[in-house]
């Protein structure tokens, strides 16, 4: 369940979706985006725009910065567009199939077995053929070869040589070479990565690999019974640890591609902790390796030599709460160190650190969250980073010295800014918008000093008729020590001398932002055409408020966000517009558990539920996730107990609907099981609907036979309509 740091607020249309890797049964905004763009740049002062010619047609046009003088240029096709073209009839380039960095070749998985096509060749050459399918495909940064792992060993194959290499030869059934077990893919690496544990070297030589021995890990069996698999079932089992169980072990090797031997970086394979995300230095001559203990509280980069295995630790972070291993570490070209974004005080911000283990500079220190870092000037020591600012909802472009120092504030004005800059760093064009406005796209030099607006977004004329309106508030909490954000989003037509229902549109898990300042358009969603209020809001452990509200969620999942959430409806209730007997909350995945512990735990605030996908007790769910906030189940028993809607089944007086996939390897339906069990057992009146096949969210007739089962119920329930 990987967290979700920024989800979209305003009007929104009840859909089971993919998002980020996460299937939510959430809010989805219905937005007429303007199709006026930025498109990047051609040169320091010249950049191109997608923009309406005189006759209201789409052109792509490059402009003087300075001068404005503008011309319209040939829509150019990408290179990844013109090699597309050049295949062969027939062939196309789909989710399992790989381009090379200079866009000039691709390999195709056809029929299970690897194709190599070179732009200008007029067929395929075919590298592999076998009956074993060659799986995550990967181009070393020369294009030259190709790794990819088979049966779970890794392999490689030489294109200028037409060889294949085979690194590894023990993965078995549990045991993985280069292939991620699933906990490790779902909670550590990235989902796109489809199952890939392996990482090239910058100049092709050596590969670096995870090995994985799931022999330990408790297997967890799917059954699939609809009628697709025929009449006696099929039975999915795979290996998934749930919170105190047995990890997979994992170690990193570095294979030679010359030699084919393996070196193993000399980490303590005894020990119960995390690997993965190494990074090498640019010359290939060192490995830099992440190691979390099992407790997730702390975090070493351990430099390695790929010849010996041996290693020096040049990084170290601790904390009471925990820390998660980094995704985002941008590695220096100039070979001096890395920058890293850590919220080791407080807040996200960056750190230039050493290969020597040392801190080079601290790039930032701010008191509010570092977004991400979006370039990296080396030539003229430079960085460039979008950040919230001292608004948590908004998001803000800054430039810094690669010394820490003179650190600018670029983008003004409340709001989510997206800045293009210039190749010499000379200029910088801002696309912005807020809650209440569309925006524009606003140009500057390299000091922060607008030079002219390029663009106005138009904002329609508000017909209460046609358009919902959205609203940004702020709720203090009970104990007075947060002042969440939230958005309260009106339907057509409202009239605030009526009673409206209410529905709480959430995600809610930790460090997973719901509400941003931007522009969400004013078109109404399913909720706004038929009379229902929706509302979302953040919680103290939604990353809005840094490490100081985050950590009040470590060992006790479920209880500030109920509470906090129910400050939310004590504030709606102070409205005369609000019916308090028609109080709604839905959500999938954590939202889906937020929302059963809500119509449970906080039976006295809420009326109604739609829940899928929902965890209903930690002790279902995969270890690294549930034990990063929670620890053990033996170590918190409090905490796990209070946490579960199992513990409150009892509680439940108002409408409760639940959703499930029954092949949902992520929150395994174990989960709705034990839940209506429970409330099978208390004598609770709820509804069920369980959707054969369905893994963690789904498609097709499927979904929207789940989005009409949504609608009806709020329908039924808020209206009396049948």
């Amino acid at each position: 369940m990987k967290k979700i740091r920024f989800l979209l607020p305003g009007s929104f249309l009840l859909l089971i979706l993919l998002f980020n890797g996460n299937h939510l049964l959430a809010q989805m905004p219905m937005r007429n985006f303007d199709r006026v763009s930025i498109l990047g740049w051609s040169d320091d002062s010249h950049y191109l725009i997608r923009n309406y010619d005189s006759e209201k047609n789409l052109v792509t046009c490059s402009v003087d910065i300075k001068s404005g003088k503008s011309k319209i240029v040939s829509a150019t096709k990408t290179d990844r567009e013109l090699l597309k073209e050049s295949l062969p009839s027939g062939i196309s380039i789909g989710m399992n199939d790989i381009i090379a960095p200079d866009m000039k070749s691709a390999v195709i998985n056809k029929e299970n077995d690897l194709y190599y096509f070179v732009m200008g060749e007029k067929d395929l050459r075919r590298l592999t053929n076998d009956k074993t399918p060659e799986v995550n495909a990967r181009f070393s940064p020369d294009g030259h070869k190709i790794a990819y792992t088979k049966n779970k060993d890794l392999y490689v194959y030489d294109l200028l040589n037409s060889r294949e290499i085979r690194l590894t030869t023990d993965a078995s059934g549990k045991i993985y070479n280069g292939y991620s077990s699933w906990v490790y893919m779902e909670e550590i690496l990235e989902r796109s990565s489809r199952y890939a544990a392996f990482w090239w070297a910058p100049d092709g030589s050596k590969i670096a690999y995870l090995r994985t021995d799931e022999t330990e890990v408790p297997v967890f069996t799917l059954n699939r019974l609809d009628e697709t698999d025929g009449i006696h079932g099929t039975l999915e089992v795979v290996p998934y640890p749930k919170p105190g169980d047995p990890n997979p072990k994992v170690k990193m090797g570095i294979a030679d591609i010359n030699s084919g031997k393996t070196t193993w970086v000399r980490t303590d394979y005894s020990a119960d902790q995390y690997i993965a995300w190494p990074f090498w230095t640019p010359d290939s001559k060192k490995l830099a390796v992440q190691v979390l203990n099992r407790d997730q509280n702390d975090l070493q980069i351990l430099l390695a030599d790929p010849l010996s295995g041996d290693f020096t630790k040049i990084y170290e972070e601790t904390n009471k709460t925990w820390f998660e291993i980094h995704e985002d570490i941008y590695v220096m070209k100039n070979n001096t160190g890395f920058i890293i974004r850590s919220s080791k005080n407080g807040w996200e911000n960056l750190y230039y650190q050493g290969w020597d283990g040392k801190q080079i500079a601290q790039l930032t220190n701010l008191d509010f969250r570092v977004n991400s870092l979006d370039r990296v000037d080396e030539d003229m020591k430079l960085i460039y980073f979008s950040a919230t600012g001292t608004e948590s909802t908004d998001n803000h472009a800054f430039r810094a010295g690669l010394d820490g120092k003179n650190l600018t504030q670029i983008t003004r004005g409340g709001g989510t800014h997206s800045v293009s800059v210039s190749p010499k760093g000379s200029y910088l064009i801002d696309t912005w918008s807020s809650i209440t406005s569309p925006g524009s796209i606003i140009a500057y030099d390299k000091k922060g000093k607008q030079l002219k607006e390029i663009y106005k977004f138009d904002q329609p004329a508000f017909d209460p008729a046609k358009n919902s309106r959205a609203e940004f508030i702020k709720i203090m909490t009970s104990d007075g020590l947060f002042d969440m954000p939230a958005i309260i989003t009106y339907p057509l037509n409202f009239d605030p001398s009526k009673k409206y229902p209410v529905v709480f549109t959430i995600y809610g898990g930790p460090d997973s932002k719901n509400v941003s300042n931007m522009w969400m358009g004013n078109n109404p969603s399913w909720y706004a055409q038929n009379g229902i209020i929706t509302f979302t809001i953040d919680h103290r452990g939604s990353g809005q408020f840094g490490r100081r509200g985050l950590d009040y969620v470590y060992r006790c999942l479920g209880k500030w966000e109920i509470l906090d959430y129910e400050d939310g409806v004590k504030w709606l209730l102070t409205k005369p517009f609000v019916d308090g007997s028609r109080m709604g909350i839905s959500g999938s995945s954590y939202g889906g558990y937020l929302t059963c512990l809500a119509l449970t735990k906080g039976a006295d605030f809420w009326t109604h539920g739609f829940a899928g996908l929902s965890v209903t007790d930690w002790r279902l769910y995969d270890d690294i996730y549930t034990e990063r906030y929670m620890d053990t189940p033996q170590d918190n028993p409090d905490g796990y107990k209070d946490g579960s809607a199992l513990s409150f089944a009892k509680k439940l007086k108002g409408k409760l609907y639940l959703t499930q996939g029954d092949m949902d390897d992520n929150v395994h339906m174990q989960n709705s099981i034990y839940l209506i069990s429970r409330l099978e057992d208390e004598g609770k009146s709820f509804q069920f609907m369980m959707y054969p096949g369905g893994r963690h969210g789904w498609g097709g007739a499927k979904a929207i036979h789940a989005r009409n089962e949504a609608n009806k119920f709020w329908l039924e329930n808020f209206f009396g309509n049948k």
